[in-house]
């Protein structure tokens, strides 16, 4: 197979239920966007043909059972199956979850394989999902068990990236999970995440507090001064500019987001609500940490739209943009930390004050 220089985006199809057929198709109607990249959909012809038909779009498929035979400037569908599926928009159902984890598990093998170059993935759902083999909350934490690396969950949109130290764990355990090596490494990854797959030579990270007011000196919880504060005293003896913690409640409102290119929420909602605030529509779920590229829309399934054909697709497409601009700033790091004498310049990096 010649990729002709084009990056093979493998795509997985999500919850067949749902709106990642819709956004999918959608996505890939503007023939412009195989200018950029190579698609390949883990699914079936005859159900992105289904789509197709759903939600009249003009579009040519062209099926495949090998990835050796992926074709350039064709929106190729890999055969992961060859039945028929039923499908029953806005329904939560096993068969949902079924096919969505074939679809994943398929196109994962195939980024481990390096078969494929990135990884986007329409949204599952988590309780479909479940079964003796699959049991995992979501997309990261299977992508982190089958990948090599330490795992973070960034949300990204333009300048503004919100990482997470605890990501899908219930608000009564979250302090359970926050200990001193799991802020040093959350805080290490998307430093380096920064510089790698970002292009940022000298980040600034800022982290936001555990408890309200970051405890207001004890009277609110000790945690921000028994285990974060000392915990970023020590990073920052390490070099790093690594800033707070902040109080989460005015962070964000006051616009001190913008002075730093990452911001580390010490929970899911701490970080997701501000930023599905700012960047709603337009945001992309990026697993940072990994030594392979995946990328998602930030929204679920959206049961409520899904086969009415009005699913809003501009985040999925961005996770596509996204998708290749990491992976082309990641393979540029590497090719240049190979000679160290290399300017910055030269390396494309952008300098921090």
């Amino acid at each position: 197979m010649s990729k002709e220089d084009k990056i093979v985006v493998g795509i997985s199809i999500g919850d067949i239920n749902g709106i990642g057929g819709e956004i999918i198709l959608k996505t890939f109607e503007d023939s412009r966007m195989l200018e950029f990249c190579t698609p390949v959909i883990f699914a079936s012809v005859k159900l992105m043909s289904f789509f197709k038909k759903q939600f009249n779009t003009e579009i040519n498929l062209h099926g495949i059972d090998s990835l050796n035979d992926i074709v350039p400037k064709k929106i190729n569908v890999l055969n992961v199956w060859k039945e028929h599926v039923d499908v029953k928009f806005g329904e939560e159902n096993a068969t949902g979850g079924k096919y969505a984890i074939k679809s994943l598990t398929a196109a994962v093998s195939a980024l481990k394989n390096e078969e494929i170059d990135t990884l986007v993935t329409a949204p599952i759902n988590k309780a479909n999902i479940q079964s003796e083999n699959f049991t995992f909350p979501g997309h990261t934490d299977y992508l982190a068990q089958e990948l090599e690396g330490e795992s973070l969950m960034l949300l990204i949109a333009e300048d503004l990236r919100v990482g997470l130290l605890t990501d899908h764990v219930a608000v009564k355990d979250v302090v359970s999970h926050i200990t001193r090596e799991r802020i040093d490494k959350k805080i290490n990854t998307v430093y380096h995440s920064l510089i790698e797959d970002f292009g940022i030579e000298k980040p600034k990270v800022a982290v936001l507090g555990i408890n309200p007011h970051t405890g207001d000196n004890g009277i609110i919880g000790n945690e921000d001064d028994t285990i974060l504060r000392p915990a970023l005293d020590n990073i920052r003896k390490n070099g790093k500019m690594v800033f707070g913690p902040y109080a989460a409640d005015s962070f964000f409102g006051s616009g001190n987001y913008k002075n730093f290119d990452a911001i580390i929420a010490s929970y899911h909602d701490q970080g997701l609500v501000p930023f599905k605030t700012l960047a709603f529509g337009k945001g992309v779920n990026f697993t940072a940490g990994l030594n392979r590229i995946r990328t998602s829309p930030d929204h679920g399934t959206a049961f409520d739209l899904a086969g009415k054909n009005e699913a809003n697709f501009e985040s999925f497409r961005e996770a596509v943009f996204s998708a290749i601009s990491i992976y082309k700033t990641r393979e540029n790091y590497k090719e240049f930390s190979k000679n160290p004498l290399k300017t910055n310049r030269k390396r494309g990096f952008v300098k921090k004050k």
